[in-house]
């Protein structure tokens, strides 16, 4: 069996965990510019793990500065199969606590600033997302992160709003009569060119906070104090995940989520976007 290639976006902290060996850093070049940092590539558990820190080294990007386009592209150009999102959120529910773990099955896009498309000048694609998330990605690491000791929730809505700033007052108790149940930055994105990248998704949603509907006001002081209790159970939980996911064929119903996609004939697509997208559509052009 291939061994599958698993994308991890998260903090740089992420890929300091024993066990991890043939550490290398690739730089890696995209049609739509450079990635937030070079990817670590390295083995683990029989798979080979491509880390990315989303805000760069050194947490330099703001979540719409992020290149998200080049972030996803180079994972995919480097045969990445699975993409493993470790994310800090703020809770919009009493019984999802900090330190712990939420497995999104559904995102709400609240953002406006963001590249969320691969497509266009020339050539058009319109995906399915009705279901943003990978199931069998999630149903692994759903388990895994039990096994790794936090309190999972499985399931809910990841809101995603533009940020940088936190949320109003206002603004958090409408969310939470909306019904989701944890709110962040930059999942939805992700996802959703993920998808266009035929690669499965998951977010393990790592929560930090209340957001300001609980009362306190919500600290980046406060929120880094519970991301550094998290980041022992994130790499537990990608290691678990890791052998899981060696263990088993990569099949996903997303595999060919472009097949029925794309708008354009071959023949009036520009010759250079059949260049610059040809990890994307190669196999259907």
């Amino acid at each position: 069996m291939t061994k599958p290639i698993i994308g991890v976006i998260g903090g740089s902290g992420l890929y300091k965990m024993e066990g991890l060996s043939n550490i290398k850093e690739i730089e890696v070049e995209t049609p739509f510019g450079a990635p937030s940092a070079p990817i670590v590539q390295g083995d683990l558990e029989g798979a080979t793990l491509c880390f990315l820190p989303r805000h760069g080294i050194g947490h330099r990007y703001l979540p719409h500065e992020i290149n998200y386009r080049a972030n996803i592209f180079a994972l995919k150009k480097l045969g990445v199969q699975w993409i493993i999102s470790i994310s800090a959120v703020g809770s919009m529910k009493e019984e999802i606590e900090p330190l712990h773990v939420v497995i999104p099955d559904q995102f709400f896009d609240r953002t406006y600033r963001r590249e969320q498309t691969f497509f266009g000048n020339g050539i058009v694609a319109h995906v399915q997302f009705g279901d943003p998330v990978c199931p069998d990605l999630a149903a692994i690491l759903f388990d895994c992160a039990k096994e790794a000791g936090a309190t999972v929730h499985k399931g809910g809505t990841y809101i995603n709003i533009e940020g940088p700033q936190f949320s109003t007052r206002g603004e958090s108790e409408i969310f939470r009569s909306w019904g989701v149940s944890v709110i962040g930055m930059t999942n939805c994105t992700e996802a959703k060119l993920a998808r266009e990248a035929e690669l499965s998704y998951s977010t393990v949603a790592m929560v930090t906070d209340y957001d300001c509907w609980h009362e306190e006001e919500v600290t980046v002081e406060a929120v880094m104090a519970v991301i550094s209790k998290n980041v022992s159970i994130a790499r537990q939980t990608i290691k678990l995940a890791a052998k899981r996911l060696a263990e088993k064929p990569f099949t996903s119903k997303f595999a060919n989520a472009l097949q029925d996609a794309l708008m354009t004939p071959k023949d009036a697509i520009p010759e250079q976007l059949k260049r610059d997208l040809e990890p994307l559509i190669g196999k259907y052009i």
